[in-house]
């Protein structure tokens, strides 16, 4: 069967197709909000990244650098920022001031705006414009991290007002804009420094993105592709094909609330069924790294102590006994993954390891619309995700800390403790960054030992590209910011 898949895959490549000026990217999953202030799967907070300017952004070491504005520390309460000259031009031709700045936090901060992104900001008391280039930050508690957390989108206060449906026709002073929308998986964007037309089109199968790549009806692709055939791709001449660690967590989720996955027992029963260093090697190519906790242990809050939750059947078998389950009373539940097919057939091997120590997975795989809408409400006993582009620890907050429940945060998996809660606030009012990062690794145990996410592996990146494309350049989160350098060499 695969050799004639890879027989099918020469001849269709060698069929392949004239080339144009526009530059197209392969997708597994479509963008489904270009407002930055609402945005966070995965896809469209990395296109936003194209469309619109922060105030702040991150160096390789994930330290916080000024993106559109530098910054002050005028008190413990109190940052000043100044915006550069950089990125301040809108797509509409309008400028970019401090009043645009403040009213785009002002409206994430507004309950009745409903942003997601609301609850890991609510320490801005207000902010105060001084001039077109100058705003203060006025914070309700001190936190040494503040300015890596103003990492949302600028956009247009006169958008905000006129009520623009940004989600839909974006309007940011990023390096593309918006060309055309005409339909669900294809998104059109224009790169304003020389006009290069950027196409953006879903193609949900990996084998179908991989003979789209070799027929040249797209030029690039990146992750989301199953071993044999990053392995395939490695070896086409016509192609380029590139590789780099990576720091997106993926991780399997519970419901708390859920009678049967709410039992802590269930859920180190889950943890020991699962044979990690397996899918790793197997599936994944050896193209990830075991995972213990949300950050990687290079990370400077992270935490490179922690014992990871080994493959240990009999244990598990153990853990399921003690909460009433064996041969005589197994255990079903639902799992619900993405309909992407990497990662449906992980969690066909999660079923199958589940199976072996008396564990009746259902598996449920939706769109992704589907099945992102679910997860937000609750609506599960067992998921798959990934964390992307997580770069400060405020996504402790977000994801787990108990007030931060959909839609005001991402603790879609109901978690109340108050030992948790307490170490994220010991973190946010540490008086240093030694002390900070000794608090977030203390709440990294503590997540461990409670275990309302299963943690799996941290992702590597893969780049596969045609041969006449140059300049794109990988990051370890996984963005598409290297389409900014991104053009099509005139092959001999």
């Amino acid at each position: 069967m695969a050799a004639g898949l890879f027989l099918l895959l020469l001849f269709l490549a060698a069929c392949s197709q004239p080339r144009d000026e526009v530059i197209r990217f392969a997708l597994g999953a479509a963008p489904t909000n270009l407002d930055p202030r609402f945005a966070t799967d995965a896809t469209s907070t990395r296109i936003n990244r194209l469309l619109y300017r922060t105030l702040v952004d991150f160096d390789d070491q994930f330290r916080p650098v000024p993106s559109l504005a530098r910054w002050e520390r005028l008190g413990p309460l109190r940052y000043r920022f100044h915006l550069g000259e950089q990125g301040r031009d809108f797509h509409d031709g309008s400028r970019l001031t401090a009043t645009d700045v403040a009213a785009t936090y002002a409206s994430i901060l507004d309950p009745a705006t409903g942003s997601p992104h609301r609850s890991s900001l609510e320490l801005i008391e207000r902010t105060e414009v001084l001039n077109a280039d100058t705003l203060d930050f006025h914070l309700s508690r001190a936190d040494p991290l503040f300015p890596g957390y103003l990492v949302i989108g600028i956009v247009p206060a006169h958008a905000i007002a006129a009520g623009h449906p940004l989600q839909e026709r974006p309007l940011g002073s990023g390096p593309f804009q918006l060309r055309d929308w005409p339909e669900t998986g294809r998104l059109q964007l224009t790169r304003r420094e020389d006009s290069l037309e950027l196409e953006f089109l879903l193609v949900r199968d990996p084998t179908v993105r991989v003979l789209k790549l070799l027929r040249g009806e797209v030029d690039m692709l990146q992750n989301d592709l199953p071993a044999e055939l990053m392995r395939y791709l490695a070896a086409q001449p016509e192609l380029q094909v590139r590789q780099r660690p990576g720091s997106n967590f993926a991780y399997l989720g519970f419901n708390l609330q859920d009678p049967v996955t709410g039992d802590p027992r269930v859920r180190l029963a889950i943890a020991h069924a699962i044979d990690r260093r397996a899918i790793i090697h197997h599936v994944l190519g050896d193209g990830a790294r075991p995972a213990a906790a949300l950050l990687p242990p290079d990370h400077w809050a992270g935490h490179p102590g922690l014992v990871q939750i080994e493959h240990d059947p009999q244990r598990a078998r153990a853990y399921l006994a003690a909460a009433g389950h064996g041969p005589e009373r197994p255990l079903q539940l639902t799992y619900k993954t993405s309909a992407d097919p990497l990662r449906l057939r992980i969690a066909t091997v999660f079923q199958h390891q589940l199976a072996e120590v008396g564990i009746e997975a259902r598996l449920q795989s939706y769109d992704w619309g589907t099945f992102y809408a679910d997860i937000r409400a609750g609506q599960f006993q067992l998921y798959s995700l990934s964390w992307v582009g997580i770069k400060t620890p405020d996504i402790f907050r977000y994801a787990f800390h108990s007030t931060a429940l959909p839609p005001a945060g991402a603790n879609r998996g109901r978690l109340a403790d108050d030992e948790v809660d307490r170490l994220i606030e010991a973190a946010e009012t540490a008086a240093d960054g030694e002390a900070q990062a000794g608090a977030y690794r203390a709440l990294q145990a503590r997540l461990l030992d409670l275990l309302p996410y299963i943690p799996l592996w941290y992702e590597d990146h893969v780049f596969a590209a045609r041969a006449d494309v140059e300049g794109y350049r990988m990051a370890a989160d996984g963005n598409y910011d290297g389409v900014q350098w991104v053009r099509r060499t005139r092959m001999q």
